[in-house]
């Protein structure tokens, strides 16, 4: 066989095999055994050597144009494989509309402002309003208005967070313009009786923040739910029936309170308040410490020096003021030892709820 008829045969292979490449990985195998540098091509120039000098340029000729000829295939055979491989994965991707959908998981409440609501509804079922403040407040609302000597530790740099005075300073001491991250929500009971006239019933909710070191009882920050009445006649006695309402429509109806003498600087007479334990209904036990109680929250009269802060007519209002931690209520609620689990941000125990 002659090398112009090897070369023939060889076109004919070119055809048939790059032509009919099913894949573009076979179209590239097909390719480096015709015309790559051990291919039946090259393997073909390099027997022109042996050739006639007049059939060396007639061989060289239709080599040259059967390569030519396998690369134009190529190019062509390799555009058709990518836009069917193309085609085949868009059919693949392509939503079928007649399958059901995927059900996403849903999100849920979480406990805190679960408990937080359910408080709300608890007041705002005898008559309270919400307020809110600021949570950036100034020295004069989180403790001055409320009664607070200058050297009161809760003032201390060691207590409270500050952060600028109104000059733009860095916290230098505590002094009454400066600007702090509120310590309770008591600064918004000053703004309302600033901004309204009594009768006050009032909530006040709210993110607090303390220099506390996180444990099973204390948070830095923590959401904290404080009440205000402002009216004619407001007596010791409507501060304990509210409460005690309170804390039957929030534990049960089979649940005690105490009421034990206390201090805060706002309110005059304090006490804070305690709830019958549910775990051994007061006959006390390792929950409880054996007493039969658990502290919930603090209360008392409003001072005189308060509403003469907030404008208040002393002659004619009297008042009481109530505070309770509402990542507390939650604990105490569901018998939660460790309140750090409240805000853990593990979904395994979120989920109980």
């Amino acid at each position: 066989m002659s090398a112009i008829d090897d070369i023939e045969q060889l076109k004919t292979q070119i055809r048939e095999k790059i032509g009919h490449a099913p894949t573009l990985e076979i179209l590239d195998q097909e390719r480096v055994e015709l015309l790559g540098r051990k291919g039946a091509l090259t393997a073909l120039l390099r027997g022109l050597g042996e050739l006639a000098p007049e059939e060396r340029a007639i061989v060289g000729k239709l080599a040259n144009e059967a390569r030519a000829a396998a690369e134009t295939l190529l190019e062509e055979r390799k555009s058709e494989l990518t836009a069917r491989a193309l085609d085949d994965q868009l059919a693949a991707g392509r939503l079928d509309v007649s399958l059901p959908g995927r059900m996403m998981p849903l999100g849920a409440q979480h406990l805190i402002s679960r408990i937080r609501d359910e408080i709300i509804d608890v007041f705002m079922g005898i008559g309270y309003t919400v307020a809110e403040g600021p949570e950036a407040e100034l020295d004069f609302y989180n403790f001055t208005a409320l009664n607070h000597s200058m050297q009161h530790p809760a003032r201390s740099a060691s207590d409270t967070f500050y952060l600028i005075d109104q000059s733009g300073d860095e916290h230098a001491g505590p002094e009454p313009s400066e600007v702090l991250l509120r310590t309770h929500t008591s600064p918004v009971q000053v703004r309302t009786m600033q901004r309204e006239k009594p009768p006050i019933y009032v909530l006040a909710p709210g993110k607090v923040y303390r220099r506390d070191t996180a444990d099973p009882t204390h948070l830095p920050q923590f959401t904290q739910m404080e009440g205000l009445v402002v009216d004619r006649d407001i007596t010791f006695a409507d501060l304990r029936g509210t409460l005690d309402y309170f804390v039957k429509e929030m534990f049960g109806k089979d649940r005690k309170t105490r009421f034990r003498p206390h201090f805060f600087p706002f309110t005059e007479p304090s006490a804070e308040v305690d709830v019958s334990c549910g775990i051994c209904d007061g006959s006390g036990c390792r929950f409880c410490g054996n007493t039969g109680w658990i502290e919930i929250l603090g209360c008392g009269m409003v001072d005189p020096e308060v509403f003469m802060h907030s404008g208040v007519d002393t002659e004619t209002y009297t008042g009481f003021a109530f505070g309770m931690g509402v990542d507390r209520i939650a604990a105490l609620r569901y018998d939660i030892p460790d309140i750090r689990i409240l805000v853990d941000g593990d979904m395994r125990f979120l989920r109980q709820f």
